[in-house]
């Protein structure tokens, strides 16, 4: 039999890109035995194409055509211009967590008031003895090759019954273009705990970079957490991001995205029930423009009785921008009495936007209430008329009908600072279309 070996776009074997960064890749013999694994699985899949359902409307191959070499370890130049990104983009009083180009960075992050609260070690520390984290069920070749590049995160622990005083911000800066950086971060969360973990990914002089991230969460029982993800890329940058998420008894989980960059950006959740009594409210907002592709992919997974789950999510669509909303609910043969509602909707801004919602059920039990719906238009033209009517400019009055339509997403955020934090976002993203 002959064997073809794979190349990316610019004929380079796939396996150079393994390596090329083999050297400087943490982790004992063992963890590198579990990195080749991985990279073996991903040089067998290849990026995900639109053969593949769940990638059907995301096509890497098509939109990426290859994964670039791994980025190089910040200099000082370049943690200089994310101690800048660091202040223009931090939530105030949370305790941040910074990673440069895919490396933890001690001096522009809070490890010494986080100490105090949270158990905090790095993925590089962790997998000088510990393999565990690289391993994965998934088939996903981007979670395996997550697995087989990851070259650094942030492996936090929140004891049981703690109260932290200020959210955690973890916040992904690129500052290298023409470079991909591969992130795996664990955020164990205690019983009883209430805590807010805010994500924010942002680029200072990058350009055409690729995001690989990857953040594994447990939630003990009776825990109450907000989990925050802000994107807000290069113009011309990847990002693709894995959620997996295990839920307790009796656990609120509030979870909240905003799409504002990148022209290429999926974020994959993988959200399952552990412990009856639960509560689940996923929220999304995608802003895009010009030719951005944003997808959100949603999988919740009712694995046990008496669980409740909504998901709203809105999408704001301008120029010849495509946004993909993809949401599952699985609903297993013992989840009776299980809640499940998913709605999503689209506002199209001009002929060009393309909307592609695709909402799902398994139901597998005869005692559930679940539903879905979507929906995609345009602006109320009677509703821009009677704000123009009144002296506001075409533009304003749009932002303002644009703010009424995501505000819906956005006021599942119970903290008013970081509520105010998303909404000046919103707003910013609303002045640069003007």
């Amino acid at each position: 039999m002959n064997v073809a070996v794979a190349k990316t776009g610019n004929g380079r074997a796939v396996s150079d890109l393994f390596a090329s960064a083999e050297g400087r890749l943490p982790g004992s013999p063992a963890v590198i035995a579990a990195r080749r694994e991985a990279f073996e699985a991903y040089e067998r899949l290849g990026l995900p194409h639109r053969r593949i359902e769940e990638w059907k409307y995301t096509d890497l191959r098509a939109l990426v055509g290859e994964v670039l070499p791994l980025a190089a370890s910040p200099d000082a130049a370049a943690l200089k211009r994310a101690a800048d990104a660091v202040k223009a983009h931090a939530i105030d009083g949370a305790r941040k967590l910074v990673l440069v180009d895919g490396v933890f960075a001690a001096d522009l992050s809070d490890v010494k008031a986080l100490a105090a609260e949270a158990g905090f070690k790095t993925l590089r520390e962790t997998l000088e003895k510990d393999a565990s984290l690289l391993k994965t069920a998934s088939t996903d070749a981007v979670i395996a090759l997550n697995a087989a590049m990851a070259t650094d995160g942030v492996i936090l622990s929140i004891a049981d019954g703690a109260q932290p005083s200020a959210p955690i911000q973890i916040i992904h800066i690129a500052t290298a273009a023409s470079a991909s950086a591969f992130t795996r971060s664990q955020v164990a969360i205690g019983k009883g705990v209430r805590a807010t973990i805010v994500e924010s990914f942002v680029a200072t002089g990058a350009e055409a970079y690729q995001v690989n991230d990857a953040v594994i969460v447990s939630i003990g029982d009776d825990a109450d957490v907000a989990h925050i993800r802000l994107m807000d890329d290069a113009p011309d940058a990847v990002n693709v991001t894995s959620h997996f998420v295990t839920v307790g008894a009796n656990v609120k989980l509030n979870f909240f995205n905003m799409t504002t960059g990148a022209a290429v950006s999926r974020l994959q959740g993988f959200i399952t029930f552990s412990g009856e009594g639960s509560e689940l409210s996923a929220n999304g907002v995608n802003l895009l423009q010009k030719t951005e592709h944003g997808d959100t992919t949603l999988v919740v997974d009712h694995a046990v009785p008496n669980c409740v789950s909504r998901e709203v999510f809105r999408a704001v669509i301008d120029d010849r921008a495509h946004s993909v909303f993809q949401g599952r609910i699985i609903v297993r043969p013992d989840a009776q009495k299980t809640d499940g509602k998913m709605m999503t909707r689209a506002l199209l801004l001009s002929d060009e936007a393309e909307a592609d919602n695709k909402p799902e059920l398994e139901i597998f039990a005869d005692d559930v209430s679940c539903g879905h719906g979507a929906t995609a238009g345009a602006l109320d033209d009677s509703l821009l008329f009677y704000l123009k009517a009144r002296g506001l400019p075409e533009k304003q009055a749009q932002a303002l009908l644009i703010q009424a339509f995501v505000g819906e997403a956005i006021e599942q955020i119970a903290d008013d600072g970081l509520r105010e934090h998303v909404i000046g976002i919103a707003e910013r993203w609303l002045e640069r279309r003007s």
